[in-house]
C-alpha cells in the first residue's frame, strides 16, 4: 500500500546530507590604515556659542512735529553717516524762520545796529536815546548851578531854584532809565538771536539724519502721518563691527585675554570670520557660573546678522603637550566617542574622551595611550568585523598646525 510513496523518501534522504553540509560565505576583511597615538605641544582654543548683536542701534525720529512728506529708505536700505532718511512738510518752519528773522533785525535797528551785521555788542553812550537823555541832564546840571549862584546872591528866590533843582532831577533819573533801556534792548536783541538760532535748528530737525553708517532694520510710520515730536519713525542698526557675545564657562575664564583671535562660524556657512576680543566682564554671571566675553568682528558686507546664534573659538596661549590622533579617527555614535583599534586581525571599539581641537587632530584624554595604533578612517567599522592592516602604514598623528597669530596681528 505504501510502495507509491518509497521513491519521494529516497529522494528526501538523498538530499538532506548536502542540504545541512553549506557553509555560509568567508566575510571579506576590509583593509585599513592604522595610525600612532603621539603627544605634540597643542593650542588652547576656548569654544563657546554665542549670540550675535547690532554694535549700536538707535530708534530714529524727529525732534519737530509734523506731518511726514517723505521716506527716503525702507527696510534693509544700507546707509551712511549723515544720510537724510525722511522729511517732514516745511512750510511752517521756513515761516517761523523768517518771523524770527524779522524780529532779529527790528531788535538791531531799536539799538542804532546796521541789519546787515552780525555783532550784537554796543556802547550804551553810543545810543540814539542815551545821547538825547544825557544831553538833557548836562543841560539841566548846567541850570542848576547857575541858579545856585544866584541863589547865594540874592538874585534868584528860592521857590525859582526849587524848580530848576526838579527839572535836573527829573533829567538825570530820564539818563538812567536810558541806561536800563538800553540794557533790556540789548537782552531783547540776545533772545531775537536766540529764536533765530532756535528757528534755524527746528527747520534743520525737519530732516532726519543718519547718526551712523548701518541698515535699516525697521520701518514705523508712513509718508503723510501727522507724528508728534520723539515718535519712532525708523529703527537704524550699526553692523560692522558687529558684536559678538560669549558666556565662557567658569573653568575657562582665566584663559580669555582682551585683544585674542576670535574665529566665528555661522551654521549652514562654511566662512570663517575672524575679530578680537574686546571686553571682558570683571566678575562671572552668579547664575550660571560663566564669564561674559565681548569681541568685534569686522562685517563690512553684512553676511552677519544681529540675533543669529554662532560657534565661537578663542585662541588662548599654547598649552603642554598632549595626546593626540587625527580627527577623522575618532567617531561619535549616540553621543559616545570612540576609536577602532585591531586585535587579532579583527576590529575593536574604544571608548574615549576628546578634549582640544586644532586643525586635523583631536586630544585624547582618557582611553588611549602614547604608540597606541588606532585606525585612521573606520568608517562603520565595528567590534568583531575582519580587517586587513596595510603594512608600513602605522604613522604617527599629524602634526597640529602652528598657533595662529593673536589678535593684535589679525
Amino acid at each position: 500500500m505504501n510502495t507509491p510513496r518509497l521513491p519521494a523518501l529516497l529522494l528526501a534522504l538523498a538530499l538532506a546530507p548536502a542540504c545541512g553540509g553549506r557553509k555560509p560565505p568567508v566575510e571579506t576583511p576590509k583593509s585599513v590604515r592604522l595610525v600612532a597615538t603621539s603627544r605634540q605641544p597643542l593650542a588652547r582654543t576656548v569654544s563657546a556659542v554665542g549670540t550675535l548683536a547690532a554694535e549700536d542701534r538707535a530708534e530714529l525720529s524727529f525732534r519737530v512735529p509734523g506731518r511726514l512728506a517723505r521716506l527716503r529708505v525702507d527696510i534693509g536700505s544700507r546707509v551712511v553717516a549723515g544720510a537724510v532718511l525722511a522729511e517732514l512738510e516745511k512750510d511752517e518752519y521756513v515761516y517761523r524762520l523768517q518771523g524770527a528773522r524779522a524780529a532779529l533785525l527790528q531788535a538791531r535797528a531799536r539799538l542804532g545796529l546796521p541789519p546787515d551785521g552780525t555783532a550784537d555788542e554796543v556802547e550804551a553812550e553810543a545810543t540814539a536815546v542815551v545821547r538825547q537823555n544825557r544831553a538833557r541832564m548836562e543841560q539841566a546840571a548846567a541850570e542848576l548851578a547857575r541858579s545856585k549862584s544866584l541863589l547865594d546872591q540874592g538874585l534868584l528866590s528860592r521857590s525859582s531854584f526849587d524848580v530848576v533843582e526838579a527839572n535836573f532831577k527829573v533829567a538825570d533819573s530820564q539818563y538812567n532809565d536810558s541806561l536800563e533801556e538800553v540794557n533790556n534792548r540789548r537782552a531783547v536783541l540776545l533772545q531775537r538771536r536766540s529764536d533765530l538760532a532756535l528757528a534755524e535748528q527746528q527747520l534743520l530737525d525737519t530732516s532726519l539724519v543718519a547718526p551712523f553708517a548701518g541698515g535699516i532694520q525697521a520701518r514705523r510710520a508712513n509718508a503723510g502721518e501727522y507724528l508728534a515730536a520723539g515718535t519712532p519713525v525708523l529703527t537704524l542698526v550699526k553692523i560692522s563691527p558687529i558684536r559678538l557675545r560669549l558666556e565662557i564657562p567658569e573653568r575657562d575664564a582665566r584663559l580669555v585675554r582682551i585683544g585674542q583671535a576670535v574665529r566665528v562660524r555661522s551654521e549652514g556657512d562654511t566662512a570663517v570670520w575672524t575679530g578680537k576680543v574686546a571686553r571682558v566682564s570683571p566678575a562671572l554671571e552668579e547664575a550660571s557660573r560663566s564669564l561674559v566675553v565681548e569681541a568685534e568682528i569686522p562685517n563690512p558686507e553684512g553676511a552677519l546678522r544681529p540675533g543669529a546664534f554662532v560657534k565661537a573659538e578663542i585662541d588662548s596661549e599654547a598649552g603642554g603637550p598632549a595626546l593626540v590622533v587625527p580627527a577623522a579617527s575618532v567617531v561619535v555614535f549616540a553621543g559616545i566617542e570612540k576609536v577602532v583599534t585591531v586585535k587579532d586581525g579583527k576590529a575593536l571599539e574604544r571608548p574615549v574622551v576628546t578634549g582640544r581641537r586644532a586643525g586635523d587632530v583631536v586630544e585624547i584624554i582618557s582611553g588611549l595611550t602614547q604608540g597606541d595604533l588606532v585606525v585612521e578612517k573606520p568608517g562603520n567599522l565595528a567590534t568583531g568585523m575582519p580587517v586587513l592592516a596595510e603594512e608600513g602604514v602605522a604613522e604617527e598623528a599629524p602634526r597640529s598646525p602652528s598657533p595662529r597669530p593673536s589678535a593684535g596681528a589679525l
